[in-house]
């Protein structure tokens, strides 16, 4: 991070180490991520607000990829609005970056499923054009709100990665330009050393086309499929991905040292459970609906139990519990009764520890 010193990067301003730990002292930006900015009622989103974004990603990192410096983890959540009005951003989380030398390869074991390009997965050796491969999914996601790898799960989601098999579906590109399909094919390439640079993709004519220059009526995109992405975006501890699946894609170099780098990872990542957002008191009259939500996080992922007065709360043809990968926790009571009135406790536990949260329920006749 001492570095990378650029407008569009997030910048460290200092850092303190002592014998036990390091603090580093990161620069506050208020804007929110940048498809949350969008999936907004009062933004307008066209397919050249989109090439200014994509504009700016590719500023960003030219810079960093000019210092030999090859981020390893870019997707939507570390795109992030510098205020809550601009259009202007900066690039987050170079938690994974690294620094390539010459003569000595580069493979890794870590990345978003959805975002990571297939040398990753392949366990082969990784460059700048890594990165490439991830802004090109980040744009094809920006203008169609679907996600071009996205399989019914991680294996299947791996496999088309593998194959770098997509298509631009007929519904959500029919507003998109050729220019901005072409760009991103560009990107998608399976060989790394054909997909564009920093510097090509800059100079594509797709972003030309966009200059104040060249001002053209545009039409806003829908919204609906990006505010869906964002509700099932889902983490997880980045190594599982390649851990549980690599078996299907066999290759000589999975060593003795990789497993334990694996099993390393996996220690670091574990931490006891934490509420993340509290469940709220609410007031609703009898036959309304009631959702009861928090977030939890904790690896490994805790278990969930719901407790009404103390008592412990079973499903019914009334009562439904739901606990996704990403920490979202919902109890969804219909037809509201006045015995559904009480204390309602969320408690999460894991084999490092608990962690409860409360909220008062009240059924109005």
């Amino acid at each position: 991070m001492n570095r990378l010193h650029h407008p569009k990067l997030v910048q460290c301003l200092a850092a303190y180490e002592t014998c036990s730990e390091m603090v580093m002292v990161m620069e506050y930006i208020e804007g929110g991520e940048l498809f949350e900015r969008i999936v907004d009622d009062n933004y307008e989103h066209t397919e050249p607000t989109s090439a200014r974004y994509m504009q700016q990603i590719l500023e960003g990192m030219q810079y960093v990829h000019k210092q030999n410096i090859v981020h390893l983890d870019l997707k939507p959540e570390n795109i992030i609005c510098m205020d809550t009005t601009g259009t202007r951003i900066k690039i987050i989380d170079f938690g994974l970056a690294r620094e390539l030398e010459e003569g000595k390869p580069l493979m890794v074991m870590h990345g978003t499923p959805e975002f990571v390009a297939p040398e990753v997965i392949n366990y082969e050796s990784v460059g700048l054009e890594t990165d490439m491969w991830s802004i090109g999914v980040i744009c094809f996601v920006l203008l169609s709100g679907e996600s071009p790898f996205q399989g019914n799960n991680d294996a299947e989601t791996l496999a088309l990665v593998t194959a770098a098999s997509f298509e631009f579906d007929q519904e959500s590109f029919e507003d998109i330009s050729d220019q901005a399909k072409d760009f991103i094919s560009s990107l998608l390439k399976k060989d790394r050393r054909c997909r564009l640079s920093c510097t090509k993709a800059l100079a594509h004519p797709w972003m030309a086309s966009f200059t104040p220059l060249n001002r053209r009526p545009t039409k806003s995109l829908k919204k609906e499929k990006m505010r869906r992405f964002l509700a099932k975006r889902k983490w997880k501890p980045c190594f599982r991905f390649i851990h549980h699946h690599h078996p299907s894609h066999p290759e000589p170099g999975w060593s003795q040292e990789a497993e334990e780098a694996i099993q390393s990872l996996d220690k670091q990542l574990q931490s006891e459970p934490r509420f993340q957002r509290a469940l709220k008191d609410a007031t609703l009259p009898k036959g309304a609906t009631a959702r009861l939500t928090c977030l939890v996080n904790g690896y490994p992922q805790p278990q969930v139990k719901w407790l009404q007065n103390e008592k412990p709360v079973s499903e019914s043809n009334r009562v439904t519990m739901e606990q996704h990968e990403d920490g979202l926790c919902s109890l969804v009571l219909a037809g509201l009764e006045p015995s559904d009135s009480g204390v309602y406790v969320c408690r999460a536990s894991n084999k490092l520890g608990e962690a409860m949260c409360s909220a008062k329920l009240k059924v109005e006749m």
